[in-house]
């Protein structure tokens, strides 16, 4: 548990650099990974689409952008509530911090229950990866990151119990910033993903 004397936090704080990244360097790897992962996936989409323009247009308005604009904010949102929890940690706000990080799983599991019924629907519509083309890239980039979201989940969850025993405060919040970053490449890679398959034609 956190209980540190002011003093101790004092001469802790004194080694942050604003220039330092959040969280643990071996994350962030893995977050830039990720990313180079996604990113392939994305000019991969963006050349097969300009060959196949008709063909997506047509597809993507079988879509259901007003799902896909909601999961967005919820996102967004979601990523709100997890830097309000670790600043409350930085002030050692033990409650504020746990609630936060609630609210946060919580926006978590809106966006896993309106894809899971996006995902249920294509299939009652027979829908599957070998549909077509745009189906492949749709359904394997947006599984792709749903995966990337229950991940995300259970971090969060681990972070929140943690929380819960008191195990964040302004001189230990390596650990919360850490799975902060992570979330918040997921809603990154949304923000990119969202217009990129549901919008733009």
């Amino acid at each position: 548990m956190c209980l540190e004397t002011p003093d101790v936090r004092n001469a802790s704080n004194k080694h942050n650099s604003p220039d330092d990244l959040p969280g643990d360097l071996a994350v962030w790897m893995f977050i830039y990974a990720e990313l180079l992962a996604f990113g392939a996936f994305f000019i991969t989409y963006i050349v097969t689409r300009s060959n196949n323009v008709e063909l997506f247009n047509q597809y993507q308005l079988t879509l259901d952008a007003k799902s896909g604009l909601l999961n967005t904010l919820v996102l967004i949102t979601s990523s709100f509530f997890v830097v309000k929890s670790v600043n409350a940690a930085k002030r050692d706000q033990l409650n504020k911090t746990v609630f936060w990080l609630f609210a946060s799983v919580l926006a978590g599991l809106v966006f896993i229950a309106v894809k899971s019924y996006e995902f249920y629907s294509k299939y009652s519509e027979g829908v599957n990866l070998s549909t077509n083309t745009f189906y492949t890239f749709y359904l394997s980039m947006t599984f792709f990151h749903y995966m990337h979201v229950m991940l995300g989940l259970v971090i969060l969850c681990a972070m929140l119990l943690k929380a819960k025993r008191g195990g964040y405060c302004s001189t230990d919040i390596h650990g919360l910033e850490t799975g902060a970053s992570y979330w918040h490449m997921v809603d990154l890679v949304w923000l990119v993903l969202f217009p990129l398959v549901y919008l733009i034609r």
